[in-house]
């Protein structure tokens, strides 16, 4: 398992499996946020087996599906809100991690600015640009609600 930290308290890393999660727990995860739909490629364990691992190990787990390419408002709410609750540090996994570090950077447009986002995504090695226009618009609404 690979992790690739984005800030103390989130990492993303790309599909992970049982074994992975059992890796996880042994680095000091104690969450995991699993943003891959059940059934997107044949090898990958669904989501319930990965819960039922989840829990023997004692992690707390959340499985927020995106589907790449359709990111919606509610997803992102969600994930905001499962971060929140989540004991720290999480890790969030998808395919390759893009999903999980796209979700990452707009729940977290709420109190970091457009660069401040994509500049942690580029150090992670996630170029992410093509979300700053949509960045900096909640910057800019942040910056007006002051």
């Amino acid at each position: 398992m690979k992790a690739t930290k984005l800030t103390p308290n989130i990492s993303v890393a790309h599909q992970l499996t049982a074994k992975d999660l059992e890796e996880a727990a042994a680095a000091g995860f104690r969450s995991i946020i699993n943003n891959r739909p059940d059934g997107e490629a044949p090898d990958q364990p669904r989501s319930e087996e990965l819960a039922a691992a989840a829990e023997r190990l004692g992690l707390a787990y959340w499985h927020i599906p995106v589907v790449s390419g359709q990111l919606s408002n509610n997803r992102v709410e969600a994930f905001r809100k499962a971060l929140s609750e989540a004991r720290k540090p999480a890790l969030a996994f998808c395919r390759t991690g893009t999903r999980s570090a796209t979700l990452w950077a707009l729940a977290a447009s709420d109190r970091l600015s457009a660069h401040e986002i994509l500049q942690t995504a580029a150090d992670a090695g996630y170029n992410l640009e093509a979300l700053r226009p949509q960045l900096e618009a909640v910057s800019g609404q942040r910056s007006f609600k002051a």
